[in-house]
């Protein structure tokens, strides 16, 4: 079986038309070289050099493996060098799934900081709730998450970064008599129909707000449960309901919702990246290096937006 090494020196004795030049340039001596083309014919049982004392001639078998044996080998070198880096994260193919309100204000910034870096890096953004993340992780579909904590049952096999603190805010139709308040006590919202993110889509956040309201004594008369933020905040502004919802949806589509700052204490909603532990890509690797960089910039921004 033809070797790399063997090739090399039949396309160095074919360019230099000399055997010791060929020995000199692959930094060898000449009988090495000589062994290699004598197995390279014996083994394609042709000619492919005329040779004398004077000149080494390329014979039209020789040819015709001359313009085979550059190509195997710049394929060979190009393979090397996708491998290293791919190892190195410098290409290849990156899924990411996000959370739209909750990420809406930065991940453009950190996707355009990530692909100036690493241009030759395939990414693929897609936007999914919590539970949709954790189906997709499942299934292998994605390679990082931005989204709510994991639940416990399967925590253990995923690593996740802190990216920012989120806040409970209530969302009321800029029509309603509280519309105007800079803030409330959410006793003042218990006889209101209420529209909350669908529990299925993110259990943690919807056992807070219940448990929120039974400390303020009532249990909110839930109307609907629509599984995109989105969705919550059109039923919201159409007057079907008030809402409880992190604070950083407001950055989306928002036109006749009034958010307002619930008086006392709001459990800490976090954001997080989240990966499985064995299946962590080296372009992944990359990108949670440019997220971690921005982190201090992201808390900052966020937590100026929710004062």
């Amino acid at each position: 079986m033809m070797e790399l090494k063997t090739l090399k020196s039949f396309v160095a004795v074919a360019a230099l038309k000399s055997f010791s030049a060929a020995a000199r340039e692959l930094y060898t001596v000449q009988p090495a070289i000589s062994r290699h083309i004598t197995a390279l014919e014996d083994e394609l049982g042709v000619k492919l050099f005329f040779r004398n004392s004077r000149e080494v001639v390329i014979t039209t078998a020789g040819e015709q493996l001359l313009s085979e044996a550059i190509d195997l080998l710049r394929r060979a070198e190009l393979a090397k060098e996708h491998v290293v880096k791919t190892y190195q994260g410098e290409i290849g193919s990156l899924t990411i799934a996000y959370m739209g309100g909750a990420t809406l204000s930065f991940i453009p910034d950190l996707v355009r900081h990530y692909s100036l870096r690493y241009p030759k890096v395939d990414i693929n953004l897609v936007e999914m709730t919590a539970s949709e993340q954790i189906e997709a992780f499942e299934q292998n579909k994605i390679d990082l998450g931005f989204s709510r904590p994991m639940p416990k049952l399967i925590a253990a096999d995923y690593q996740a970064i802190d990216i920012y603190i989120d806040s409970l805010t209530a969302i009321l139709p800029d029509n309603h008599p509280l519309a105007k308040k800079a803030s409330l006590n959410l006793s003042s919202l218990q006889d209101e129909p209420f529209v909350l993110f669908a529990r299925s889509e993110a259990v943690g956040i919807f056992d807070a707000i219940i448990s929120l309201c039974q400390q303020e004594n009532f249990s909110p008369f839930i109307k609907n449960q629509p599984k995109q933020m989105q969705t919550l905040l059109t039923q919201v502004a159409a007057g079907i309901g008030v809402s409880i919802a992190p604070h950083s949806i407001r950055k989306l589509a928002s036109s006749g919702c009034r958010f307002i700052t619930i008086k006392g204490v709001s459990p800490n909603i976090p954001l997080l990246l989240h990966y499985k532990k064995h299946r962590f890509s080296p372009s992944a690797e990359a990108f949670t290096k440019v997220v971690i960089e921005a982190i201090p910039a992201i808390q900052q921004a966020m937590s100026e937006k929710q004062n």
